[in-house]
């Protein structure tokens, strides 16, 4: 499950936390008592603002970034404490994972991701919990490695029976609701329908520096076209999460192959 930045913080506050969505969201999880679970996050308001200013996604260019490399990583790791605390405080076994300790990438795509920690923290009756992070880029040195890109990474090496996107919008929708009232929502949606609205849609026209939802449907064509049932869900809206772990009927939008 990913739970998006927009929901987990307040976007338009840099550095702010939405504490109540955090909680609730870990109460819903404690409920829905599904396991094996992993749980991965976005930035927001902690990420975003410093990976935006230093321009980490172009890739190391001078040595000014560096600073702004450090920044974007302990800011990340200072949401993820938050997100665990409220995890263990429902009596749920979290285990923060930072993905930059055991991720390289290559041309912005992950190259190596280091599976045996992490496994064994399933095993143990674990939750990991990862988050969009910084990596070094084996090609432009550093790079943004984003919670989706974790998520879609994740899925399918695990073998996942189903990837929960949890976001600030109902689900995949005709067009950007925060720009376009009138927009509907797509309840179910296969891969080659996907592939056709995200060449419609095109970029993200928002700050997001991971790609907003064309990036999510980016990185959710792989783990679908492997048999992964994804789902993208308002995690805004109270008992979303709880049934959407549970395989209840929920308002979202479906991705199947087929």
């Amino acid at each position: 499950m990913k739970l998006g930045g927009s929901v987990i913080t307040i976007k338009e506050k840099p550095y702010t936390a939405n504490f109540d969505a955090i909680k609730r969201l870990a109460g819903e999880i404690q409920r829905a008592n599904v396991k094996p679970l992993v749980t991965i996050h976005g930035g927001g308001s902690y990420g975003h603002i410093a990976a935006a200013k230093y321009h980490i996604k172009e890739g190391y260019r001078d040595a000014s970034q560096i600073m702004g490399f450090s920044k974007t990583h302990q800011a990340m790791t200072t949401l993820n404490k938050l997100v665990v605390d409220a995890l263990i405080d429902h009596d749920i076994p979290a285990f923060g994972m930072p993905p930059s300790s055991f991720t390289l990438m290559k041309r912005g795509e992950i190259w190596i991701l280091g599976m045996e920690a992490l496994k064994e923290a399933i095993k143990k009756g674990l939750v990991p919990v990862l988050y969009g992070d910084v990596a070094f880029d084996l090609d432009k040195g550093f790079n943004i490695l984003s919670g989706d890109k974790i998520a879609g990474f994740l899925a399918v090496r695990l073998d996942a029976k189903r990837i929960i996107m949890a976001v600030d919008v109902d689900g995949i929708l005709t067009d950007d609701p925060k720009l376009e009232p009138c927009a509907k929502l797509i309840p179910h949606i296969t891969l080659s329908e996907l592939e056709i609205l995200q060449a419609k849609i095109g970029e993200s026209r928002n700050s997001d520096v991971t790609g907003g939802m064309p990036g999510k449907m980016s990185e959710l064509a792989g783990p679908v076209g492997c048999g992964v049932e994804a789902l993208i869900v308002n995690a805004l809206k109270p008992n979303n999460i709880y049934k959407a772990l549970r395989g209840e009927k929920i308002i979202g939008t479906k991705i199947t192959n087929k």
